[in-house]
C-alpha cells in the first residue's frame, strides 16, 4: 500500500504539470488575441536581406559619386595645376576610395559580427600621410585633399538627398 500511495502523488503532481502548460498556452494566446483587437504589438525587425538593400544601395552610390567627383577634380587639378600635381591629388584620392570601402565594411558588419567601429582605417591615413612626409616626390597638400575627396561627395550626395529625396528614391 505503501508503494500505491507514493505513487498516487506523484501521478497527481505530473498531471497539473500540464494544466500549467495549458495555461501558458492560454496566456500566450489571449496576448495574440489582444494584440489583434487594436493593441499595440512590437512589430517584428525586417529580414536582414531586405533591411540591408538600402543600405548597400547608399553604398554603392556613395562610391560611384565619389569615383566622378575624383576623375573631374582631377581633370580640373591637371588642367589648371601640373601632372605631378594633379597625380598626387589622384593618389590622396584612391586612398581615401579605400578608406571609404573600408567604412563601408566596418559599418555593415558592426550589428551582426562587431560591437565597435575598428579603427585600422586610420592607420590607413597615417601611412598616407607618412608616406607624403618622407618622399621628396610627393606633396602633403594635394594628398591630403585628394583624400578628403570621399568626404566632399559624401556631403554632396547628403545635401543632393535633402533637397530632392524624390530623385534619390527613384534610382
Amino acid at each position: 500500500m505503501t508503494s500505491s500511495e507514493s505513487v498516487e502523488p506523484a501521478n497527481s503532481e505530473l498531471a497539473e504539470v500540464p494544466d500549467v502548460e495549458a495555461s501558458a498556452d492560454e496566456v500566450s494566446v489571449d496576448s495574440t488575441e489582444d494584440a489583434d483587437e487594436g493593441a499595440i504589438a512590437p512589430s517584428l525587425p525586417p529580414t536582414p536581406d531586405s533591411s540591408m538593400q538600402g543600405y548597400y544601395k547608399l553604398q554603392q552610390d556613395l562610391l560611384k559619386y565619389t569615383l566622378l567627383a575624383t576623375a573631374v577634380i582631377f581633370g580640373f587639378v591637371w588642367a589648371f595645376y601640373s601632372l605631378q600635381t594633379a597625380l598626387n591629388y589622384l593618389i590622396g584620392a584612391c586612398t581615401g576610395v579605400v578608406y571609404l570601402r573600408m567604412l563601408a565594411k566596418n559599418v555593415a558588419e558592426l550589428g551582426r559580427q562587431r560591437s565597435k567601429v575598428g579603427s585600422g582605417r586610420l592607420a590607413l591615413f597615417i601611412g598616407l600621410i607618412v608616406l607624403s612626409t618622407q618622399w621628396n616626390q610627393l606633396q602633403i597638400m594635394p594628398v591630403f585633399l585628394g583624400f578628403l575627396t570621399y568626404k566632399a561627395s559624401l556631403m554632396g550626395y547628403t545635401l543632393w538627398a535633402a533637397l530632392m529625396p524624390e530623385a534619390v528614391n527613384q534610382e
